[in-house]
């Protein structure tokens, strides 16, 4: 058996999960992220049309409304109505136009169009900002030039005595008047040549001063500044290594899917079973319907007759639009939605259903490009609310097996999509609106040969019995039962494999849904130590083996805290010692768990 590889895909925007599985791990992520874009795709579309209708609303309302304005609101919405009313068309048109939509396209696989090619998303880092370096201080930069005097010297020509008539007529007194003159000049001008002097000892002094502190300033920031910009320098080189790094990782990554893909394509044109049913379910995948559908399916192909079962999720009624027309009424100022009659949605409904079956199987027939199918069965599943019970329930409402060649030779174009099913020997109620259930034609297989017969130990025990010191193998047998009990609730069932203490599956639990549910592992510890985290791997790597949706690792001790650790965030459920006990009691047992006195037993 090869090992599968499962990965779950939800979104909770639009509240939808699936699981994705296949034999090849490249794949598998490859199909994941394209359901996963689909979706995302499918998100922004519907948050842009809330946005763009509250925007209008929050338009209107903010308007102030004069009587030009009443009219032109008036007028948009008898717009809007109109709008709506052609959306509601559109809508209706898109369900009528199902099938031959299909018909007018190609839908064998473009293999070079799965192929990722999209560059490394992550920008390459930019070149650092260095801080520049400031220049040295130089003693004979103008900054530290000595500043003019402050003291004005004493000009000679103020000194100059004002001689009158008789000092000009007598010299002595003229000279007597210069010399004193003279003498001031020179007191003053010494006075002042002192003063000069000081104050240039003290001009030059701050100059020092200043070309000192700035200098010292200058020797302590140079360091600053080299460290800086080798730390600068030092991130961008750790930036461009884990960028390149980066790069380098998503590249293989690439690399490898598009390896696989192309070993993919070359199993699936050599007609691998598990290459053509990964084939059929992206050709399912890619298939184009309204994003209120489910488009939930899970596939089984039998190699060796070519056969290929598909249980598809179908909608439900309320999955269909319910309005034809919307009206404004001005008297009253309110739209009025015109719904669909019950005949016409009624009509409507069982009239897509088959449409989606036809649409389904020309689909995989006109992709199959190596001749891989013979025949497809269609198992159409509803999920509803049944009307009695309240309860929610899901029901095969038609069922069919097209071959090839009579298939091909049907124009789809022109034919009854009712007509159509019941001449390929569908089955199916005469009414689908009804949901009434009925046996799909063939199912998927769920037989393995691992299993073995059940026999019963959990009659045996009482709260005297100690769960941690019996048989390992009647350990496994009451786990099954326990489980079998759990899960017959539900309509499940529990089946336990041959007896091999190699870490393998125990247990096997089948939730019967036939879109969500699926093969649950379980694996049964009989132990009286803390269970590490090798078992949980172990668990992890058989379920993603088994192409199991969940995984259950039960033992009578406990876990280590890097075993809850691994299990966070995946499809795994541990449970305890104390877990246990509880299921026996609640299904009516009582038991104990000692775990040294199993230690003395077990030795």
């Amino acid at each position: 058996m090869l090992p599968r590889y499962t990965v779950e895909v939800s979104h909770n925007g639009l509240g939808k999960y699936r699981v994705v599985s296949g034999t090849d791990h490249y794949i598998v992520q490859a199909k994941a992220k394209a359901l996963q874009l689909s979706w995302d795709e499918e998100y922004r579309r519907k948050q842009a049309k809330e946005r763009e209708k509250n925007s209008k609303e929050l338009e209107r309302k903010s308007r102030i409304r004069s009587k030009e304005e009443r009219q032109q609101e008036i007028e948009e919405k008898i717009d809007e109505a109109n709008d709506r009313t052609e959306d509601a068309k559109a809508a209706l048109e898109q369900i009528q136009n199902t099938l031959h939509y299909a018909l007018e396209l190609k839908h064998a696989i473009k293999w070079e169009q799965l192929k990722r090619t999209v560059p490394y998303p992550t920008p390459e880092p930019v070149a650092p900002s260095y801080l520049e370096y400031q220049n040295e201080p130089k003693r004979e930069d103008a900054k530290y030039q000595l500043r003019p005097h402050s003291i004005p010297e004493p000009n000679p020509e103020r000194y100059k005595p004002n001689l009158n008539f008789w000092d000009k007529l007598f010299k002595f007194r003229a000279n007597k008047k210069n010399q004193a003159a003279n003498e001031l000049y020179a007191s003053h001008h010494a006075a002042w040549a002192e003063k000069a002097q000081l104050t240039e000892s003290q001009n030059k002094q701050q100059m020092d001063d200043l070309f000192l502190r700035d200098h010292a300033e200058w020797e302590e920031a140079v360091p600053k500044v080299q460290l800086e910009n080798q730390r600068r320098y030092d991130a961008s080189v750790v930036g461009i290594n884990q960028w390149n790094a980066g790069r380098l990782e998503y590249e293989q990554i690439l690399a490898k899917e598009n390896e696989a893909l192309e070993k993919r394509k070359a199993d699936y044109q050599a007609s691998k079973p598990e290459a053509v049913s990964d084939y059929c379910e992206l050709v399912l995948s890619a298939s184009k319907y309204p994003d209120a559908f489910p488009q939930d399916f899970n596939l089984e192909y039998i190699a060796e007759t070519k056969i290929l079962i598909i249980d598809y999720s179908l909608p439900a009624p309320e999955h269909l639009p319910e309005i034809k027309e919307v009206k404004y009424i001005k008297t009253k100022d309110e739209f009025v939605e015109v719904a669909l009659s019950e005949t016409e949605s009624d009509r409507i409904y069982d009239n897509l259903l088959y449409k989606i079956c036809l649409r389904t199987i020309f689909e995989l027939f006109d992709a199959d490009a190596v001749d891989a199918l013979s025949a497809i069965v269609f198992n159409g599943w509803v999920k509803s609310i049944d009307k009695a019970t309240g309860k929610q329930t899901n029901g095969c409402l038609v069922s069919v097996q097209a071959r090839k060649e009579e298939f091909q030779n049907i124009n789809l174009s022109n034919v009854d999509p009712k007509v159509c099913f019941k001449a390929l020997k569908g089955v199916g109620s005469s009414q689908l609106h009804s949901l009434t259930p009925i046996a799909p034609v063939l199912n998927i297989s769920r037989e393995d040969k691992r299993f073995i017969a059940s026999r019963e130990v959990e009659n045996q025990i009482d709260e005297r019995f100690n769960l941690a010191a019996m048989d390992w193998e009647d350990f496994e047998q009451l786990v099954r039962e326990i489980f079998e009990k759990e899960f017959n609730k539900g309509g499940g069932e529990v089946k336990v494999t041959q007896a091999s203490r190699d870490g393998g599956v125990d247990a096997v639990a089948f939730d019967p849904d036939p879109i969500h549910g699926g093969k649950i592992v379980i694996q049964a510890k009989r132990y009286t130590n803390t269970v590490g985290v090798g078992f949980v791997r172990e668990l992890w790597g058989t379920v993603m083996n088994e192409g199991a949706m969940k995984g259950i690792l039960i033992t009578t001790a406990d876990y280590g805290p890097d075993a809850y650790e691994f299990a966070k965030g995946k499809p795994l459920t541990l449970m305890n010692g104390a877990n246990l006990l509880y299921l026996l009691e609640k299904h009516g047992h009582k038991a104990k768990i000692d775990i040294a006195e199993a230690k003395k037993i077990l030795g």
